[in-house]
C-alpha cells in the first residue's frame, strides 16, 4: 500500500475515532441504545470529509502526504 494511502486511512480512522467517542461522550456513554448507533452513523460525516481534505491534499502542500501544509526545513 502507498503511503499516501496509509497517510489517508489513518487520517480518516482517527477523525471517526475522535467524533464517534465525542458523540458518545456527550450523549452519556450507553452502547445499548439507539443513540449509539445514531452516533456511530454521525461520526461518518467527518471521516467522509476528511477523505475529501486528503484527496485535495494530493493536489497541494507537501506530495508525499496528504496534508495541506508544505514541509518548511528553515524555520
Amino acid at each position: 500500500m502507498s503511503r499516501l494511502v496509509l497517510d489517508t486511512v489513518e487520517r480518516v480512522a482517527g477523525t471517526y475515532a475522535v467524533a464517534f467517542l465525542g458523540l458518545l461522550l456527550a450523549d452519556g456513554f450507553d452502547l445499548t441504545s439507539l443513540s449509539a448507533v445514531k452516533a456511530a452513523a454521525i461520526a461518518a460525516i467527518p471521516a467522509g470529509l476528511s477523505v475529501l481534505k486528503a484527496a485535495v491534499g494530493t493536489l497541494i502542500g507537501d506530495k508525499t502526504t496528504v496534508g495541506w501544509v508544505t514541509k518548511n526545513t528553515h524555520v
